[in-house]
């Protein structure tokens, strides 16, 4: 798939947008996460102690992730939130805690490990409540994702002032999401980001996970404007002029999966004045797979070692 040359995104931000978010973590904060960490000695190693954790967002919601850190930490620790893709288990990030972080991989509601009490499958997601903002699954997801902060700095070992983000698809949406909205977060990497330019993808690309999206429409294309008007206040690219902090972006220009029209307009309206983005011809959703790992490590060390 090429990219289509005369592209425009379409997306409008919504005047209230930072007002309805600006609610939406109000309520957040009013939720008593209830923090629960067990120790997972079949996963932790002499290097690595691993942590299942759970904990309450809105909604009434419980989800859960994996937290590792290094056993060797005298001394504070650099910290990462880990995002995961749509449809996939959140890893275990012993690779990050053997690099010496502690990471927090997140699994919002819906996902594997968080669905007892919320879970409208896959496909399903996408589009579970898809014409209210209020009633929208990734009102929750969103938060969720960015509850991990909150538990983060709950951890002695971690330095709060050297907390980073990264994902990728889904994740690299994510990624954006908790740069944008947690202040805390002092460094970011979105891989092929998902979730962006919503009603621009589904007519760039014909594959999942944005056909659900055309495949409501065609049994209620009545809801056009309402889906349009809810996906307005969930596109990433609407969070863009909020992330301040040094990001790096990267891109498969051949991404039959999350357009690279729509990674090109999220990059351009990243505020940040530190921002640097990486494309990967011949790439599909990859985004330079595992050509990009070693600047993605880099590009942390640089930040919060």
């Amino acid at each position: 798939m090429g990219i289509n040359p005369n592209h425009v995104g379409s997306l409008v931000k919504p005047d209230d947008f930072d007002v309805f978010w600006g609610e939406v973590m109000a309520d957040s904060n009013r939720v008593d996460p209830d923090y629960l960490v067990e120790r997972d000695d079949l996963r932790s190693t002499d290097e690595v102690e691993v942590h299942q954790v759970f904990y309450s967002s809105i909604d009434g919601i419980r989800v859960s992730g994996w937290y590792a850190k290094p056993l060797d930490n005298t001394n504070k620790l650099p910290a990462m939130v880990l995002l995961p893709g749509y449809q996939s288990d959140p890893p275990i990030p012993k690779d990050w805690a053997k690099k010496g972080y502690a990471c927090f991989s997140v699994s919002p509601r819906g996902t594997v490990r968080s669905r007892s009490q919320f879970d409208p499958g896959y496909p399903g997601l996408l589009t579970h409540g898809i014409t209210s903002r209020v009633e929208y699954s990734y009102k929750g997801f969103y938060v969720d994702a960015w509850k991990a902060v909150d538990f983060l700095k709950t951890c002695e070992e971690v330095d709060n002032n050297r907390i980073g983000v990264t994902g990728s698809s889904q994740g690299g949406g994510l990624t954006v999401v908790l740069a944008a909205m947690r202040s805390e977060i002092k460094a970011a990497a979105a891989g092929a980001p998902y979730l962006c330019g919503f009603m621009d993808a589904i007519q760039l690309t014909n594959t999942y996970p944005y056909q659900e999206i055309n495949d409501y429409l065609r049994i209620h294309p009545e809801e056009r404007s309402l889906v349009r008007d809810t996906l307005a206040y969930f596109d990433v690219i609407s969070f863009a002029d909020k992330v301040t902090c040094p990001i790096i972006v990267n891109i498969g220009l051949r991404d039959n999966v999350c357009p690279p029209e729509t990674g090109y307009d999220l990059f351009e309206r990243i505020l940040s004045t530190d921002k640097r983005l990486y494309e990967y011809d011949g790439h599909g959703h990859d985004a330079g797979g595992y050509l990009h790992n070693t600047i993605i490590q880099t590009f942390f060390e640089r930040q919060l070692r």
